[in-house]
Order: C-alpha cells, then sequence, then structure tokens
C-alpha cells in the first residue's frame, strides 16, 4: 500500500525537485483502479455511507403495476409496447426489462421492472407515467422499487419517532455583522481555494478559511453571498457558515459545467453539456436540474 503524503509533504517534495505545482493540470491525471498512489482525497471529511452514488442499489429500477394480463403468446406484444413507453424516457439497460410470468397459467401477473442507466431516468419515468393510460380497463402505477421496499418493511406495531435535540447551526450570514463591515471574497491559486477579508485600509488581506483541491472547476458565491457552491464531476456542493465553511448539501449531477442561484437563493440550477451514450438520447440527456433549498 503507497504511503499517505500531506499536502505540506507533498509541496516540500515538489520544491526539492524544482517542480510548479500551480502548472501541474490536475484533472489530466488517472490512478489506477482501486489505488490512491498516496494523494489525500478532497472528500476524506465523508464516510463510506455519505458518498454520491448514481447506479448503485436499485435506485435506478421501477416497479409499473396495472399492466393487461396476457397469455405467453401475447407476452412479446405486451413487452414491446411497454418498452416504447418507456425508452422514450431514458435508455433501458440490456435486459433491464422484465415481466413475470405465471408458471401454473403462463399468463402475465400484470406488473413489470424497469431498469435505467440512471436513478435520475427511473425517477423521470415514474414522475411521467405513474398515472398513463394504456386503455380504458389499464392505468398505470409506477413506484420506485426502493419505496416498495421500504412500505414492505414497515414495522407492524407503532413506535414514536426518536425526538433528536435540537443543535443549532452556524449563522450563514454573520459575516454582515463584521465590526469593520468588510466584505469577504474567494480567490483560487494553483490547487488553494481561500475566503479572505477585504479591507481597503490593510495591505493584506486577512484569511477566513482555506482549502486545498475544495473545487474541481469553479467556484461561485450565491447572489447573497450565504452560501459558497463548488463545482466537481460528480455535481455541485454548497456550503457555508461564520468561518469553518462545513458542506450544506451536495448535488448530484455528473459532468456538470455550469450553476446558477435564484436571486433569493431558494433554487440552484446545474447545467451539463454531456454527451449521451445513446445519440438518439441527446435530446433527453442533456438537461438542466432545478434544487430547491426549502
Amino acid at each position: 500500500m503507497a504511503e499517505v503524503m500531506s499536502m505540506e509533504a507533498i509541496r516540500a517534495e515538489a520544491a526539492r525537485l524544482n517542480i510548479d505545482l500551480s502548472a501541474v493540470d490536475w484533472n489530466s491525471i488517472r490512478l489506477p483502479p482501486g489505488e490512491d498512489c498516496g494523494i489525500i482525497s478532497d472528500d476524506e471529511d465523508l464516510n463510506e455511507g455519505d458518498q454520491l452514488e448514481f447506479d448503485a442499489g436499485f435506485g435506478s429500477i421501477i416497479v409499473v403495476d396495472n399492466l393487461p394480463v396476457v397469455p405467453r403468446e401475447k407476452y412479446d406484444k405486451l413487452e414491446g409496447v411497454v418498452r416504447k413507453i418507456y425508452s422514450q424516457i431514458g435508455v433501458i439497460k440490456e435486459n433491464g426489462l422484465w415481466m413475470p410470468v405465471d408458471e401454473d397459467t403462463g399468463k402475465t401477473l400484470g406488473y413489470c421492472f424497469i431498469e435505467y442507466n440512471t436513478p435520475q431516468e427511473a425517477e423521470l419515468a415514474k414522475e411521467k407515467t405513474n398515472g398513463y393510460r394504456l386503455d380504458r380497463a389499464h392505468i398505470f402505477a409506477v413506484d420506485m422499487i426502493d419505496e416498495i421496499d421500504k412500505f414492505m418493511n414497515v414495522p407492524d406495531e407503532w413506535a414514536p419517532p426518536e425526538i433528536k435535540p435540537y443543535t443549532p447551526g452556524e449563522n450563514l450570514q454573520r459575516w454582515l455583522t463584521d465590526e469593520k463591515g468588510r466584505d469577504q471574497f474567494v480567490i483560487r491559486a494553483g490547487s488553494d481555494t481561500e475566503v479572505l477579508w477585504n479591507d481597503a485600509r490593510q495591505v493584506k488581506a486577512d484569511p477566513v478559511y482555506k482549502r486545498p483541491f475544495w473545487t474541481e472547476s469553479f467556484v461561485q458565491w450565491s447572489p447573497l453571498g450565504t452560501y459558497l457552491a463548488t463545482v466537481h464531476r460528480q455535481g455541485a456542493a454548497v456550503w457555508g457558515g461564520a468561518t469553518t465553511f462545513n458542506r450544506l448539501m451536495r448535488y448530484a449531477h455528473p459532468q456538470v459545467k455550469l450553476i446558477d442561484f435564484s436571486p433569493g437563493e431558494k433554487y440552484l440550477v446545474t447545467y451539463s453539456s454531456h454527451e449521451p451514450s445513446n445519440p438518439r438520447d441527446t435530446h433527453v440527456r442533456k438537461f438542466s436540474a432545478l434544487y430547491s433549498f426549502v
């Protein structure tokens, strides 16, 4: 296993070898699978269960109920109809559509499972087709498979929910009460991103918070200065606080290129120009995601 080095040790070794770290294209570095080569991740404060997951577990599978019950000779026709409807929304995985059949009668059971490439496509399919009228007798009822598992595991006996003690968070607008009436600004230099106090009466700005590899692309203040957003391959993250800048929320959107806040800071819009693997889904997969803070 490779020895883990701190950033101070990396900078010292780079100085010894006359390497300018600010000129290094970090995005071009690709580590061997399963190896960190001693480079500490910028997500070192996360535990294993807090990672962004885009296609793990059953999050990309939906269950479509209230399908027609048909004999075996009409199975292919019904499957083709269902596939045509749901392939317009996203990319269905290979062998990702399954309709169970009653072994005794040979007829379908009136429901099917559909697995998409991403959970976002599955969520969109549920939203668009729940209540879809196939004909007069068949109206689709669509659920995420994770939701069904949750309902199946409801305990028989009710227990009151655990009430956790209130823990007040930091005042996200505390910088407005600065005694010197200063403003804050953010600057990136090489791999470091730093928030500082701006004081025209001082030659040198006072530091507030500094973090290496805080973002992979750029940083952006919200309009009222409440939040600071960072951009990564997996999506965007929003930070805030008086001096610590804790991560408040993560928004999954692979290959995000642009972000913007609403004027009142209630919504965040992210945009990705990432091309889909299937060209016929270009109009579906080039999308903007809207997230709410309220």
